[in-house]
């Protein structure tokens, strides 16, 4: 069986590293998606551990779409029945990127009436009232003229973990946050400190990924209605990522906020995420922090200038934390923002950056681990 896990651009290295590490075998890397194989057990486990990715679909199938005709016979060719019952509902989306096909409505109207018709064809019926049963979001992705179909287990997307209902005004992803304390290498003997912390969601993916907390744990999934991903799947998957747990982890983070308003809100998330007692939430100004006698790491999503503050007040505030975290070293900083002035204004270039999507924001993470004397 092939799957499909999608991530945020930029994310597809550390999402197959994760495939990887659950045992799973890659076939393909494209932009924002990874397909990889895998048994019925594995979608499941891919849902509740897989902390960069956004969805895990089941790809039926794969052919050229160059033309209406194409695509209406390709998909008329895959095996829809073998998920979808007579009385389910299946309605259908999907993107095109790079192809002669590009109206989706039109797109969207060819593969539902191929549905139709192939399982009109296995069933003895014209007619699908779709007005019960479970729902099988069948999904359409067409790349370079070769199309995608697929069925998505997942529901709601991935990056909505659960414990964060509420958020502040300006958040970051929770797969984003996970990428960040990913990339970060969150250590248990290494403080990580974010001293824009908002709803404190970088500290609980941080806390998540050092106590080995799957990210999925507290959340429901749609392929748990799918007749051919009985309850016990599901039952076996968590009971294998709570007996993963880290219980006697003595990891710590640090999330302070300026704001006092929003630090109730980041205590919430983590009592709710289950991390509550490796999160020390205060307030304070990222301009004044110091740094403590121990190992540790800043991990931040300061201001961009889009939601919050002005550019000019963002200029000034990178300039600060710029002076405030160089007196930081030997501690590691790493800094996501979307403004494309950001190392001028921080006052050096950074050792390392990596070009990342905060939903469809284009941003930039600047890492800085060498003292400036190295880079000089």
């Amino acid at each position: 069986m092939k799957l499909v896990a999608t991530c945020l651009f930029g994310l597809e290295k550390l999402l197959g590293s994760e495939i990887d590490a659950l045992g799973l075998r890659r076939i393909e890397t494209m932009d924002g998606r990874v397909i990889f194989e895998g048994e019925p057990r594995d979608i499941p486990r891919a849902n509740i551990a897989l902390r960069c990715a956004e969805r895990v679909y089941i790809l039926l199938g794969s052919f050229p779409a160059r033309s209406f005709a194409e695509l209406f016979d390709g998909t008329r060719a895959l095996p829809f029945e073998d998920w979808i019952g007579k009385d389910d509902l299946f309605p259908v989306k999907g993107h095109a990127i790079k192809s002669k096909l590009y109206s989706l409505p039109d797109c969207q109207s060819i593969v539902k009436k191929a549905v139709v018709e192939r399982l009109s064809e296995r069933y003895g019926c014209r007619w699908f009232s779709e007005s019960s049963g479970v729902k099988y979001q069948i999904e359409f992705f067409i790349f370079k003229d070769v199309a995608h179909l697929m069925i998505d287990t997942s529901g709601v997307a991935l990056h909505k973990r659960g414990y964060r209902p509420e958020a502040g005004a300006a958040p970051i992803r929770e797969t984003l946050a996970a990428a960040i304390a990913m990339t970060a290498r969150v250590k248990e003997d290494t403080l990580l400190w974010d001293p824009f912390c908002g709803s404190g969601t970088i500290p609980i993916e941080a806390a998540l990924l050092a106590t080995n907390r799957a990210p999925g744990l507290g959340r429901s999934f749609a392929g748990e209605a799918f007749a051919n991903l009985p309850a016990p799947l599901w039952a076996e998957a968590r009971e294998a990522a709570r007996g993963a747990i880290r219980t006697d982890s003595p990891f710590e983070a640090y999330a302070s906020d300026i704001d006092e308003d929003i630090l109730d809100l980041a205590y919430e998330s983590a009592l709710r995420a289950g991390v509550e007692e490796h999160i020390n939430i205060f307030q304070a100004d990222a301009r004044r922090i110091k740094r403590e006698d121990r190992r540790g790491t800043i991990a931040c999503n300061p201001p961009y200038g889009e939601r919050l503050m002005t550019p000019a007040e963002v200029a000034k505030l990178y300039a600060e934390i710029g002076r405030t975290f160089e007196a930081l070293y030997p501690w590691q900083i790493y800094v996501i923002t979307s403004c494309e002035d950001f190392e001028r204004l921080y006052g050096r270039r950074a050792d390392k950056a990596k070009k990342l999507y905060n939903g469809m924001i284009p941003c930039h993470l600047y890492e800085y681990f060498r003292p400036r004397e190295a880079k000089k």
